[in-house]
């Protein structure tokens, strides 16, 4: 029952079969929530925000229309709760490192030179996201991360696709330049 998509979850959580909405949450969670933890910054946050958002979509499931994508219309309501949650705690809270956070979900593995060397791949380049306006790091975590297309991200962000691919240009050459000035730091200290 898993390899079925999501309108066909959809039908059947409308026609009264609670558990089938439980394969689109199983489907979109880590997606959800690793949206919420890149806006937020906080793990027991973006959890708080991810479970809030399924229980949103859920009641307001008979609304989809099905005009987009299921995955696109529950991150524009993953999108808009977490700006929301920023809103109200009006206060930075810590950055939490997102591969931290990706450690919980996949298994251990062991220690070699090239895992140690990815790691600190990936912090450099989680550290360079966070310099990143909050907006900015949104459209290039949908982009990259989750591999959304640029139609998709408009809808979720509510900006003009032109906008969302000025905005991307520029925080990929942002990005660069962070990097490359990391590279330039860590090759001078070698």
């Amino acid at each position: 029952m898993t390899d079925k998509p999501d309108e066909y979850y959809i039908k059947e959580t409308l026609n009264g079969n609670v558990n089938a909405y439980t394969f689109l949450v199983k489907r979109y969670n880590y997606m959800v929530f690793t949206l919420a933890v890149r806006i937020i910054k906080n793990r027991e946050d973006a959890e708080e925000i991810a479970q809030d958002v399924f229980v949103k979509g859920y009641r307001n499931l008979a609304n989809f229309k099905g005009d987009s994508k299921f995955s696109t219309w529950i991150y524009k309501i993953a999108y808009y709760a977490s700006l929301d949650k920023l809103k109200s705690n009006k206060r930075q809270v810590n950055a939490e490192n997102i591969d931290v956070i990706k450690g919980a979900y996949l298994e251990d593995s062991h220690n070699s030179d090239s895992e140690l060397h990815d790691n600190e791949r990936k912090n450099i380049i989680n550290q360079a996201l966070l310099k990143l306006s909050e907006e900015d790091r949104v459209i290039v975590t949908l982009y990259y991360f989750e591999e959304l297309p640029v139609k998709e991200i408009v809808i979720v962000v509510g900006l003009s696709e032109d906008n969302v691919k000025v905005k991307l240009f520029r925080a990929r050459k942002k990005l660069a330049e962070l990097l490359k000035n990391v590279i330039e730091i860590n090759t001078i200290d070698l």
